[in-house]
């Protein structure tokens, strides 16, 4: 018989993971308030922890497990991202009023993505790095 129990693990934690850090992106970008996706995915986190103490099936426990403990940890996420557009390492969303906000109160704020560029296999340069935000280069 196989044991297929470290596969289901690698799955749940690559699946929750990776959904974890698109979804967490995309919400914050677009919510007005933070309160309710907090709320919202500790509920499910919550949900998912008890589930996975009361099932029997041991696969379904652990993947139950590990997504309801990156649920919990996304929770968190939400302001850590928040404080990301503060610092300027994340875009800030100019449609959004809580980023514009941000952007009025924080000097290092951005609208910029520094995801959505191309590679180039070489460090910019400051002045390089000032151009871009000020969207000239």
């Amino acid at each position: 018989m196989l044991n297929t129990l470290g596969i289901v693990c690698a799955i749940a934690t690559f699946g929750g993971v990776w959904l974890g850090h698109v979804a967490v992106r995309r919400i914050e970008f677009r919510a007005s308030t933070l309160l309710p996706p907090i709320l919202c995915t500790l509920a499910l986190g919550l949900a998912a922890e008890i589930s996975a103490v009361l099932l029997a099936d041991a696969s379904a426990s652990a993947a139950l497990g590990i997504l309801g403990m990156t649920l919990l940890w996304d929770s968190f996420e939400f302001i850590r991202q928040e404080r990301r557009i503060y610092k300027g390492f994340a875009p800030a969303n100019p449609n959004n009023p809580r980023h514009v906000r941000i952007l009025q109160a924080s000097p290092a704020a951005t609208r910029l993505d520094w995801l959505k560029r191309e590679p180039r296999g070489r460090q910019y340069t400051s002045e390089e790095i000032e151009a871009i935000r000020k969207g000239t280069l």
